[in-house]
């Protein structure tokens, strides 16, 4: 692994090598260095309005709950019951009083507090009071909720600081979530984010695309967990309609694409070494034209995604063919590829215990 996590100058770089997108041992290894390791986007603040609303996720294997306790305050656990394992909750939910274990029904508050355990009278030194679910560390942002299961995760602010002041004066906590469309795509998550990164591929697979967006204006900017690729639209009035397109990625696995007056969240989750699915969430502004930006973006957003489903799914049947090893990057175009893979080989060296 040495080889691969050494960082290269853009203008040198070479693209992952292939053995980093199949296998399972490469995905359990990025389970616990990369997802287990980064905010996760989890859900939106409308799921979790009122106290007892609750959302069950999973990050890295481990299931999540979140829940609105009584004092108002958000908060997440791992949803593993401290008897045997059982589960809090199975399913998203409204105003829950309490969470009941649905294995052997212990009880906790909306806090976590255990507040009752049947028949455990006989348990020698056996005390509710002592037993509390561990809290993960949960963050709200523009209308968006965030969870860390490490207390090595950067705080917050370094990973998202700055883009709500770079996009203003759009105020992304003031859309409203509409629906949500999944994919499952035949190919490693990487392969997915590799694509998203880098407008090169815009003028060969997406003509509709690259009609809205200005090629020669496209420009990518880099920070320390997150990268933004930018263009001024053209040729949207009936789509997105006039101003700028904001395509933000946020390290290991989000993707915010901002247009005018709609916001849309990518979440990419892996599902296997070859297979990964993708959870687009829309949020549009309330205002006078949003049927009309509704209705157009709905089949247009389908057309580009599709697009990407086929030549990721060409990708990963080409990096397992035997007859790829690691190729240049463009020093133009790929500078978000190369961000993120840096960022990746990071996470490799640091799990494997290596210098970076």
């Amino acid at each position: 692994m040495q080889a691969d996590t050494m960082t290269q100058d853009l203008d040198r770089a070479r693209a992952l090598p292939a053995h980093c997108y199949v296998g399972e041992a490469m995905l359990a290894m990025e389970r616990r260095a990369v997802f287990a390791r980064s905010w996760q986007l989890v859900a939106h603040q409308g799921q979790l309005v009122e106290p007892g609303d609750h959302v069950v996720e999973q990050i890295a294997g481990v299931p999540v709950l979140l829940v609105r306790g009584g004092d108002g305050v958000l908060r997440a656990f791992p949803n593993v019951c401290r008897h045997r394992a059982g589960p809090l909750a199975l399913c998203n939910g409204k105003g829950a009083r309490a969470l009941h274990c649905k294995y052997h029904g212990w009880t906790y508050t909306l806090e976590g507090q255990l507040r009752s355990a049947p028949e455990m009278q006989d348990a020698c030194d056996f005390r509710v009071e002592d037993i509390r679910l561990p809290p993960l560390r949960v963050h709200e942002w523009q209308g968006l909720v965030f969870v860390a299961l490490s207390d090595a995760v950067p705080p917050f602010d370094e990973v998202y600081g700055g883009i709500a002041e770079r996009i203003a004066p759009i105020e992304l906590a003031a859309t409203r979530y509409l629906r949500r469309d999944s994919y499952e795509i035949e190919c490693n998550w990487k392969v997915y984010v590799d694509n998203f990164l880098e407008g090169y591929h815009l003028p060969h697979v997406h003509p509709g695309l690259s009609r809205v967006l200005d090629y020669r204006a496209y420009d990518t900017e880099l920070f320390a967990w997150h990268s933004l690729q930018s263009s001024p639209l053209r040729n949207s009035a009936d789509i997105y309609g006039d101003g700028q397109a904001f395509y933000y990625f946020v390290y290991p696995n989000v993707m915010l694409n901002i247009m005018p007056g709609r916001l849309q969240t990518n979440r990419i989750l892996p599902l296997g070494p070859d297979r990964c699915r993708v959870e687009f969430d829309y949020y549009y502004a309330q205002d006078d034209q949003a049927q009309a930006r509704i209705a157009a973006d709905a089949s247009f957003s389908d057309e580009v995604q599709q697009e990407d489903i086929a030549i990721c799914a060409a990708v990963q049947q080409g990096l397992a063919s035997g007859y790829y090893d690691a190729g240049r990057l463009c020093p133009k175009r790929e500078g978000g590829v190369w961000h993120f893979q840096n960022l990746l080989r990071a996470a490799y060296a640091a799990d494997a215990g290596e210098p970076t």
